[in-house]
């Protein structure tokens, strides 16, 4: 079956993108091989001016390659050899005599962006599906045909390097104003307007633009030797960035570089080249393993149970409810907003206004802010939210104060009401236990800021029915999350094996380890933040509470002596006291460490702890947990693992997630470092009985 269709319409060949059997576009074998053919046709057949490339999917141009491909590559010589070909059939539509132009709509990435390079001409639509990107570099990968090549002749260098090296999205009006597309156009008149636009370059009366409109410095970076400080400053953010982690970002400098000093075909060769080394690299193998373990995430297993939620309320309208009605109205649901006053509802709208005004001009529009602003009603009763067949309480982690909203919400809400709890670690059972339907009560735990944080952390409790589980899941997928389905435990998944991994910290402290040491170290290790700043930052006063809660629920596991409570009695909560392990002026952190918090942890005299001996203790214990969660059934699959870990609480992408990690280090060695460990520190790092197990028969997670 063809990818590409090829229709004649007023002797220009429309060339429609239709990957078959699949909802999306993307590069494949098929696809290739077809456009070799139509490009044949289009070349051979005098009466056709010139062709438009334009797409059949819904909001979809063509979503790059297929990664399934990557997987089917046995040596460097095959993937040199593929992406050598591709390259040379956009080389070959680059050079047409006949102008192609690519209409389009929806997501253009990673191999469609290079496809449209190679166009002569872009027209988008400004329809709010429609962006921009080569996002190989999050796949530990380079672009392969020509983009590194393409997009900065076009663009302009540094802006060029920018896109590569960080993979996001551009969308229409600032494609439009960098030059990455030459005209923008409403979706109803995009295959009209680019069959214009194909006549109109046949005849001379439209011009070809081959390269933005730089500025002076611009030009003077590119052109000159001045273009050396552009390619020094890359290297040195790629590395304050990936500490060394991502060998990606590194050959995608040294292709454009050679392109640019060497000529075009010196490039695409220097691309092709790393291309094939990069797809080998655990790196990037690990990168592909989370790219499928979140696209599973992304689809829901109770197709056709859910309810249909039109209306939702949320109560509590601070810093995470007010994101929650963000993500939600954005998404096209109407959201009562409800707080103990209106007035304090009411700020919780105009920060969501507020956070909604910053993305104005970044694939919003004024309009488009209002609409969803105006989705978001404020609610002063329980009455007020009868019509919501969906309610997300986040009100303070209570327990008390959780059952009495939903003895509240119940009394007023129609039959077929599902509750959610955003608590974070208190047990969905025990908030339901005096509920009037507790099949229909669960947890919905999102992270902060929510509308940034992707995962979205469902908790079913034991009487939780699968129809309110479908509904919170299509939900949740419907709000833009990334879905995990953990069973109800203290703390569930991801709080629980980010607490153990804080309980440690504390531990570290008390030997006599420096706070800014312990952060710089996991940073260093591929954290986005330290978990002495992410303490703060969560607040010392929540991470009390857990304490005191976990002790109770995993009794003899927790080593605490009250220090965090103690903390917390002295004033240090963190950023939200404006005092916490670090200092803060006016709401903003500091570089310096409040030493005087050390007196809770023996004293200001930091004898040290080697940066080796913290990043092996606080992975060995998180990771050993995550495993624990398992084992006990809190989670179902190592996949849920991994995209918790990662996506939740920011465990190094480049390592795969926690189960994937275990399987790269061989569970014999993960159990022969912790089994040392517990010899060095205590019990507490004892391998559970399930990683024991798998060491002695060879056992992995995953299939090897």
């Amino acid at each position: 079956m063809s990818d590409l269709v090829l229709e004649i319409q007023d002797g220009v060949a429309v060339v429609w993108l239709d990957t078959a059997d699949s909802r999306v576009n993307t590069v494949t074998r098929t696809m290739i091989d077809d456009l070799a053919t139509t490009l044949n046709r289009i070349e051979s057949e005098s009466e056709l001016k010139g062709a438009v490339l334009i797409s059949r999917k819904a909001k979809n141009f063509l979503a790059g390659a297929d990664i399934r491909l990557f997987e089917e590559f046995r040596s460097k010589q095959e993937v040199h050899a593929t992406i050598r070909r591709g390259q040379a059939l956009l080389n070959r539509l680059e050079s047409l005599k006949k102008p192609v132009v690519a209409a389009i709509h929806g997501a253009c990435m990673g191999g469609g962006l290079e496809l449209a390079l190679a166009c002569h001409y872009r027209l988008a639509s400004l329809d709010r599906s429609t962006k921009f990107a080569l996002p190989e570099v999050k796949l530990g990968l380079l672009p392969g045909f020509g983009g590194t090549q393409r997009l900065p002749r076009l663009i302009g260098l540094q802006r060029g390097l920018e896109l590569i090296l960080s993979g996001k999205n551009v969308f229409p009006y600032p494609a439009r104003k960098m030059g990455l597309v030459d005209a923008l156009i409403h979706h109803q008149g995009l295959l009209t307007a680019a069959k214009r636009a194909v006549l109109e370059l046949a005849e001379g009366r439209l011009k070809r633009v081959k390269r933005a409109r730089l500025t002076l410095s611009e030009l003077l970076l590119e052109r000159t030797p001045l273009a050396n400080l552009v390619y020094s400053k890359a290297v040195e953010t790629v590395q304050q960035e990936t500490r060394g982690h991502y060998p990606a970002p590194g050959k995608i400098i040294e292709a454009v570089r050679t392109g640019m000093e060497k000529g075009v075909e010196a490039g695409l060769i220097a691309e092709a080249t790393h291309f094939a080394e990069l797809v080998f690299t655990l790196e990037s193998k690990a990168l592909i393993h989370l790219f499928f373990a979140k696209n599973a995430a992304e689809k829901s297993p109770y197709k056709g149970l859910a309810h249909r939620i039109d209306v939702m309320g949320v109560l509590g309208a601070g810093f995470m409810g007010s994101g929650i009605a963000h993500v939600s109205a954005q998404r096209g649901f109407d959201v009562l907003l409800k707080d103990r006053s209106l007035d304090l509802a009411a700020q919780g709208k105009g920060n969501l206004y507020r956070e909604l005004t910053r993305r104005v001009g970044k694939g919003m529009t004024r309009f488009e802010r209002d609409q969803i602003a105006e989705r978001v009603s404020l609610v002063e009763t329980d009455t007020s939210l009868r019509g919501a067949g969906l309610i997300i309480e986040v009100v303070p982690e209570n327990l008390e104060l959780k059952r009495q909203v939903l003895r509240d919400v119940e009394a007023v809400a129609s039959s077929e009401l599902v509750f959610a709890s955003n608590t974070s670690a208190l047990p969905i059972e025990a908030i339901a236990r005096d509920a009037v339907h507790p099949g229909r009560v669960l947890g919905m735990h999102y992270f902060s800021p929510v509308s940034k944080m992707p995962l979205l952390e469902i908790v079913k409790a034991e009487k939780t029915e699968d129809r309110a589980l479908a509904t919170a899941v299509e939900v949740g997928l419907k709000q833009g999350k990334t879905v995990i389905i953990v069973n109800d435990s203290p703390g569930f998944y991801t709080t629980r094996v980010l607490s153990f991994m804080s309980f440690e910290v504390f531990q570290l402290l008390k030997e006599g380890a420096d706070a800014k040491v312990i952060d710089q170290a996991m940073v260093d290790f591929g954290f986005p933040v330290g978990p002495i700043t992410l303490a703060d930052e969560v607040g010392l006063d929540v991470g009390a509470e857990i304490t005191s809660f976990f002790k109770e629920a995993f009794t003899g596991r927790v080593v605490d002596d009250d220090t965090s409570k103690r903390l917390v009695e002295a004033g240090y909560k963190g950023r939200k006291s404006g005092r916490g392990f670090y200092r803060y002026r006016d709401g903003r952190k500091l570089k310096e460490i409040d030493t005087s918090i050390y007196r809770f942890f023996g004293g200001k005299d930091r004898k040290g702890v080697a940066t080796e001996e913290i990043q092996e203790r606080l992975s060995m214990i998180m990771i050993n947990e995550a495993v624990r969660c398992f084992q006990e059934g809190v989670i179902t699959s190592p996949r849920d693992g991994d995209v918790g870990a990662v996506f939740g609480l920011g465990f190094p992408p480049f390592l795969g997630g926690p189960f994937w990690h275990i399987d790269q280090l061989g569970a014999r060695v993960v159990v022969g470092a912790m089994e040392r460990l517990a010899q060095e520190r205590g019990e507490r790092f004892k391998p559970t009985a399930l990683l024991t197990e798998m060491a002695e028969e060879g056992k992995s997670f995953y299939p090897t």
